[in-house]
């Protein structure tokens, strides 16, 4: 009975000292950069009363301003439901369909407007302009296979495709027929492609052949193959593979079409040239697409939006934060595989009528002046990134933004925190001190930005995501719901006490999930049809200065961004043990200049293997083939055993410490603390004969690996 209570005692101090929201936070103030005179004057919001519209009194009714922004074929009833909290219902009544209103509305005085510019990788390639109305055409016909195939409103349909502009063609043609869809980024392999179309319930897929990446014209069909294959071992059969060509009339890849599941689009688009397909008439609360995210578990996440809502809030946000026109030239350098490209690349740009910009490469091929030059060749005035991004062009042509004569008036910043000194060398050299920056923070689950300055009010302030987003209200919470002030220099659970437009439905096929990530944190009172009892746990650390500006510090669970990507650590873990040597894995993050973070992994090996190279490929290999190259670790650690507590559970943060060069902290509670220094030996040892030498790591960073593996 004693050694139980010492087991029961040994994990509650663990729990505690890993799980504690309530971290002092310390660095200073940054300045403030106000926005300039001439874009005040021409900015959508430009007035501070516009707060008044969005606060706690007037919600939820604030946000028909944005669902006005939309053409509604049958007006709402209910702006919100909450009679099945905290799965809410936007505009219950209401009916519209989002490919009309990108694409069809505009068509009245936007016919010969560019829609879409699509820059290829190769410089050699022309660009290729894409008019509203020839948007309209090629939506119509696309929509017109896809109904041929026999796919309607509700079905699922699943995209595998790189930045081309068939991309959004195939998704609005989707949502013209009222298909769900879920595109999956195309660096992942087709083995993760295979597991959503399973989650899923896809019959059909959708790829290219081809498309260029860092210099190579890369086989994209292969993964296909591969992604069919995986499906159909978890018991979901596709029938149709289509496949899009990158160059007309000719194959790029080397993988043999299949025949009789494989068909090339422009043989069955020569069937339906000029072909019209009504848009259909769709529920405000109807599905509009699944977009997967990596959770703690190893089963992706389906995060499903709205139709109503969904585009109501993408198209707000974009009004109010990206500033964006319709004779703006506007460029997000995301990919359309993740919500970014969703959000502010097709379904709010479009919503609006501007031009958007898709770029096929890497920023910086062939060099790193690519982008500026883009920048130039097109007028861009609106420009869009991430911070992975922004640190890699800072590090590898840190002057190239002069050489180049083009003018931003706005810049975004998304995916993860920017730190202050990244943040002043893009206002100061690629905005050239005139442009604004938005530093957004939301997430693939909430459509939207949650918190943000508004660009023509608001000054900007290094490091800080801003205030909440219009009709937005949070709060940071402790571990015990104990509200952490504002300017106490105290961090917590940043948590959105309100649901909006913008929020996911639910987790495809997983409510149970969906209710127990979310909103069971803070809820009191499961039965409770009030709004005011299901706050939303973001699942990020903040800190909220006395100005109300937001920090944001990063997770609070085992989720590692690379590269603004959320690889969830329990996804990777699970890989590696399919490797048959392997007994146990553990996958950490290591504070990287350019993309963030990178993983490590540990492994220990099951008795009677020995550590080795050809081990160490296995697993490297096999994260790869299931996941894609974004995971590949950076190191893959062999070790005689985990840190561990008496109850088994491995201590990720004292292996993450090992990683980042810093301390270990407290291990008197693990069952074998002597495994830390052979550990810590083996691995730091090798890193300095590898060159890589402790890093400087801000406080935020510090805090992060501290507490990493909290649940």
């Amino acid at each position: 009975m004693a050694d139980d209570l010492n087991d029961v005692t040994d994990d509650d101090d663990e729990v505690s000292e890993s799980s504690e929201a309530l971290i002092a936070v310390h660095w200073r103030d940054e300045g403030y950069y106000p926005p300039p005179p001439s874009f005040v004057a021409q900015a959508n919001a430009s007035d501070p009363a516009i707060r008044e519209q969005f606060t706690e009194d007037e919600f939820p009714d604030s946000f028909t301003a944005y669902a006005d922004l939309l053409t509604w074929f049958k007006p709402w009833d209910t702006v919100l439901d909450t009679s099945d909290a905290p799965f809410w219902k936007w505009f219950v009544g209401g009916e519209l369909n989002a490919s009309y209103n990108c694409v069809d509305r505009h068509l009245a005085d936007k016919a010969n407007k560019a829609a879409l510019i699509w820059v290829p990788e190769p410089e050699s390639e022309t660009h290729q302009a894409i008019t509203y109305r020839e948007l309209y055409v090629r939506v119509n016909e696309f929509a017109a296979v896809l109904k041929d195939l026999g796919l309607k409103a509700g079905d699922r349909i699943t995209f595998h495709m790189p930045m081309v502009p068939e991309l959004p063609v195939a998704m609005l043609a989707a949502a013209r027929l009222g298909i769900v869809h879920s595109q999956v980024f195309a660096g992942f392999s087709g083995t993760a492609a295979g597991h959503r179309i399973a989650d899923s319930g896809s019959t059909v897929l959708v790829t290219i052949d081809g498309y260029h990446r860092s210099g190579e014209l890369l086989d994209h069909k292969v993964k296909a193959d591969e992604a069919v294959e995986a499906a159909a071992k978890e018991g979901q059969q596709v029938d149709k593979v289509l496949v899009f060509r990158r160059y007309p009339g000719q194959y790029s890849a080397e993988t043999p079409m299949v025949e009789g599941r494989d068909v090339f689009v422009d043989d069955l688009l020569a069937a339906h040239k000029g072909e019209i397909v009504e848009p259909v008439a769709l529920k405000a609360t109807d599905p509009l697409f699944l977009m997967y995210t990596s959770g703690t578990t190893g089963r992706p996440k389906g995060c499903q939006h709205s139709t109503g809502g969904y585009l109501s809030y993408v198209a707000g946000t974009s009004k109010f934060y990206q500033d964006i026109h319709p004779d703006d030239t506007y460029w997000c350098m995301a990919d359309i595989g993740w919500i970014t490209g969703h959000s502010y690349i097709v379904y709010g740009p479009l919503a609006l009528g501007t031009t958007s910009v898709l770029y096929e490469g890497t920023p910086n091929f062939p060099d790193a002046g690519r982008p500026w030059r883009i920048a130039v060749q097109l007028g861009v005035n609106i420009f869009h990134t991430s911070p992975t991004a922004i640190r890699m062009l800072r590090k590898v042509g840190p002057d190239e933004p002069a050489k180049y004569d083009y003018h931003f008036k706005h810049m975004t910043t998304v995916g993860e925190p920017i730190e202050p000194e990244v943040w002043r060398w893009f206002y100061e050299s690629v905005g050239k001190g005139e442009a604004v920056i938005v530093d957004t923070w939301w997430q693939t689950e909430t459509g939207g930005f949650l918190g943000s300055t508004l660009p023509g009010i608001d000054p900007a302030k290094p490091g800080s995501c801003g205030p909440a987003a219009l009709g937005i209200l949070p709060v940071i919470l402790d571990e015990d719901a104990n509200e952490v002030p504002a300017g106490s220099g105290k961090a917590g659970n940043i948590v959105i006490r309100n649901p909006w437009p913008g929020v996911f439905q639910t987790i495809w096929g997983q409510p149970e999930r969906f209710v127990s990530t979310y909103y069971a944190k803070y809820n009191k009172d499961p039965k409770s049809k009030d709004w005011h009892d299901w706050p939303y746990f973001a699942g990020d650390g903040a800190t909220q200065a006395a100005d109300g500006y937001f920090r944001i510090l990063g997770r609070v669970d085992d989720v590692i961004n690379v590269a603004g990507h959320r690889l969830g650590t329990k996804e990777l873990e699970s890989v590696a043990l399919t490797v048959n040597e392997v007994a146990e894995a553990a996958a950490v993050p290591v504070v990287d200049e350019v993309r963030g973070r990178v993983v490590e992994m540990y492994i220990a090996l099951k008795p009677g293997y020995d550590p080795s190279p050809e081990i160490e490929a296995k697993v490297r290999d096999a994260i790869v083939k299931d996941i894609g190259k974004i995971a590949r670790p950076k190191n893959i650690w062999i070790v005689p055993d985990m840190p561990k507590t008496r109850s088994g559970k491995i201590m990720r943060r004292v292996i993450a410490a090992t990683s980042n060069f810093t301390d270990t902290g407290d291990i008197t509670t693990l069952a074998n603390p002597e495994i830390v220094e052979k550990i810590r030996q083996q691995v730091q040892t090798a890193k300095r004969a590898n060159g890589e030498a402790p890093k400087e790591l801000s406080e935020a960073e510090l805090n992060e690996i501290k507490n990493f593996g909290a649940e």
